[in-house]
């Protein structure tokens, strides 16, 4: 769990430059007015309506206004490929693989628990290199009564370096996300984390809801910097602890869309919300890119 000097150079060089940039940076926030570049807009999976097929949820995605989505674990290689020709024949990208970890994590005490982890994950890497997405969403682990939380944090980085070769050979990057996981609770540990591995297969995918619990994720989003490889929206209400719409939460989104800015983001931003109809999913993506644009969401 110790740094080792090269990381901790670059941990503590990351830290200083976003400090030093952020006065500067942040001075420009009221200039905004919707001068950003969008950014490319993906769904989950699941915020589209299950009642219809594949081919039909992965249109509507397109119809709706969005460039990508973020895709379901595969049964298999050839599940996965009926995927990406669904995908294809809407026009739309799955860009990313929502794989998880909480079932069988491989923070776990159990090697075989681990192991049927790792197997699944292996599943999800393979199935993102079948459909061209470019990263696997995974929890790395779980801290509860049975597993400490550095017995979480050396179990778990012990575990994903097993598969890192698989992921390089794939091209496809792992990209560990914030959840009410009880772990990487601050953004300077979950630095500190991802730079131990010192590979650009393991990056963060950073949830800019998750975080507004016990913290501001624009001040995440600028202590992680350029180790964000994705990130998810979605809103949150601290004092009743209710999700939100995008824009009806306690998440100030200019301020976040500042930070992305900043940190040179560019790559899809992934909505992680209710599902709904037609209607719903448009509005849903409408306010994604007034966000995306610097304006106010609603």
């Amino acid at each position: 769990m110790y740094i080792n000097t090269l990381t901790r150079r670059r941990f503590l060089a990351g830290v200083a430059a976003s400090m030093a940039a952020a006065p500067l940076m942040r001075s420009a926030r009221a200039d905004t007015n919707g001068d950003f570049d969008p950014l490319p807009r993906a769904v989950v999976h699941n915020m589209l309506p299950d009642e219809l097929s594949w081919e039909e949820r992965y249109a509507l995605a397109a119809q709706c206004g969005f460039e990508g989505v973020e895709a379901p674990p595969f049964e298999n290689e050839d599940d996965a490929q009926r995927h990406a020709d669904a995908a294809a024949e809407a026009g739309i990208r799955l860009h990313s693989v929502i794989f998880g970890g909480w079932g069988d994590p491989l923070s776990h005490a159990d090697e075989s628990v681990a192991a049927a982890g790792l197997n699944a994950l292996e599943a999800s890497i393979r199935g993102a290199s079948i459909i061209g997405a470019d990263t696997v969403l995974l929890v790395p682990g779980v801290v509860n009564a049975d597993t400490r939380y550095i017995e979480a944090y050396e179990r778990s980085q012990q575990r994903i370096r097993e598969i890192l070769p698989l992921a390089e050979e794939l091209e496809i990057v792992i990209a560990v996300e914030n959840v009410w996981n009880n772990f990487l609770l601050s953004p300077l540990e979950f630095a500190q984390y991802v730079d131990e591995f010192e590979s650009p297969w393991l990056q963060a995918y950073f949830d800019v809801g998750n975080v507004v619990a016990f913290g501001w994720p624009q001040d995440w989003i600028r202590t992680l910097g350029e180790r964000i490889a994705k990130i998810h929206y979605k809103d949150f209400t601290r004092s009743t602890r209710d999700w939100e719409n995008l824009g009806e939460g306690d998440v100030d989104w200019l301020e976040v869309r500042q930070a992305l800015e900043e940190v040179g983001y560019n790559d899809y931003v992934t909505s992680e919300l209710s599902s709904g109809d037609e209607d719903y999913l448009t509005d849903v993506a409408e306010r994604m890119d007034r966000i995306n644009r610097g304006m106010q969401v609603v």
